[in-house]
């Protein structure tokens, strides 16, 4: 079985997370979201960053770096 990672966030997110569950207070929603869904895509760009760099062969480690290019935004004209 595979352990989970920690996983660590802003102190405005922790903030407004406690906001939310603890005092009940929902005008953080918005704020909650958009912080989540930046460290879920920082989460996915560090693991394709890994895979690119700890990729076995270098066909894989072309693909992941390619994958890691495409989500990073990186034109494709700006790429060696």
């Amino acid at each position: 079985m595979d352990r989970l990672k920690n996983v660590q966030i802003s102190e405005e997110l922790f903030f407004a997370l406690l906001k939310y569950h603890l005092v009940e207070i929902e005008d953080v929603l918005l704020e909650i979201r958009k912080g989540l869904e930046d460290k879920l895509e920082a989460m996915v760009r560090r693991d394709l960053y890994t895979k690119y760099k700890t990729a076995p062969n270098e066909e894989e480690r072309e693909k992941a770096r390619q994958e890691y290019l495409e989500k990073v935004g990186m034109h494709r004209n700006f790429r060696w």
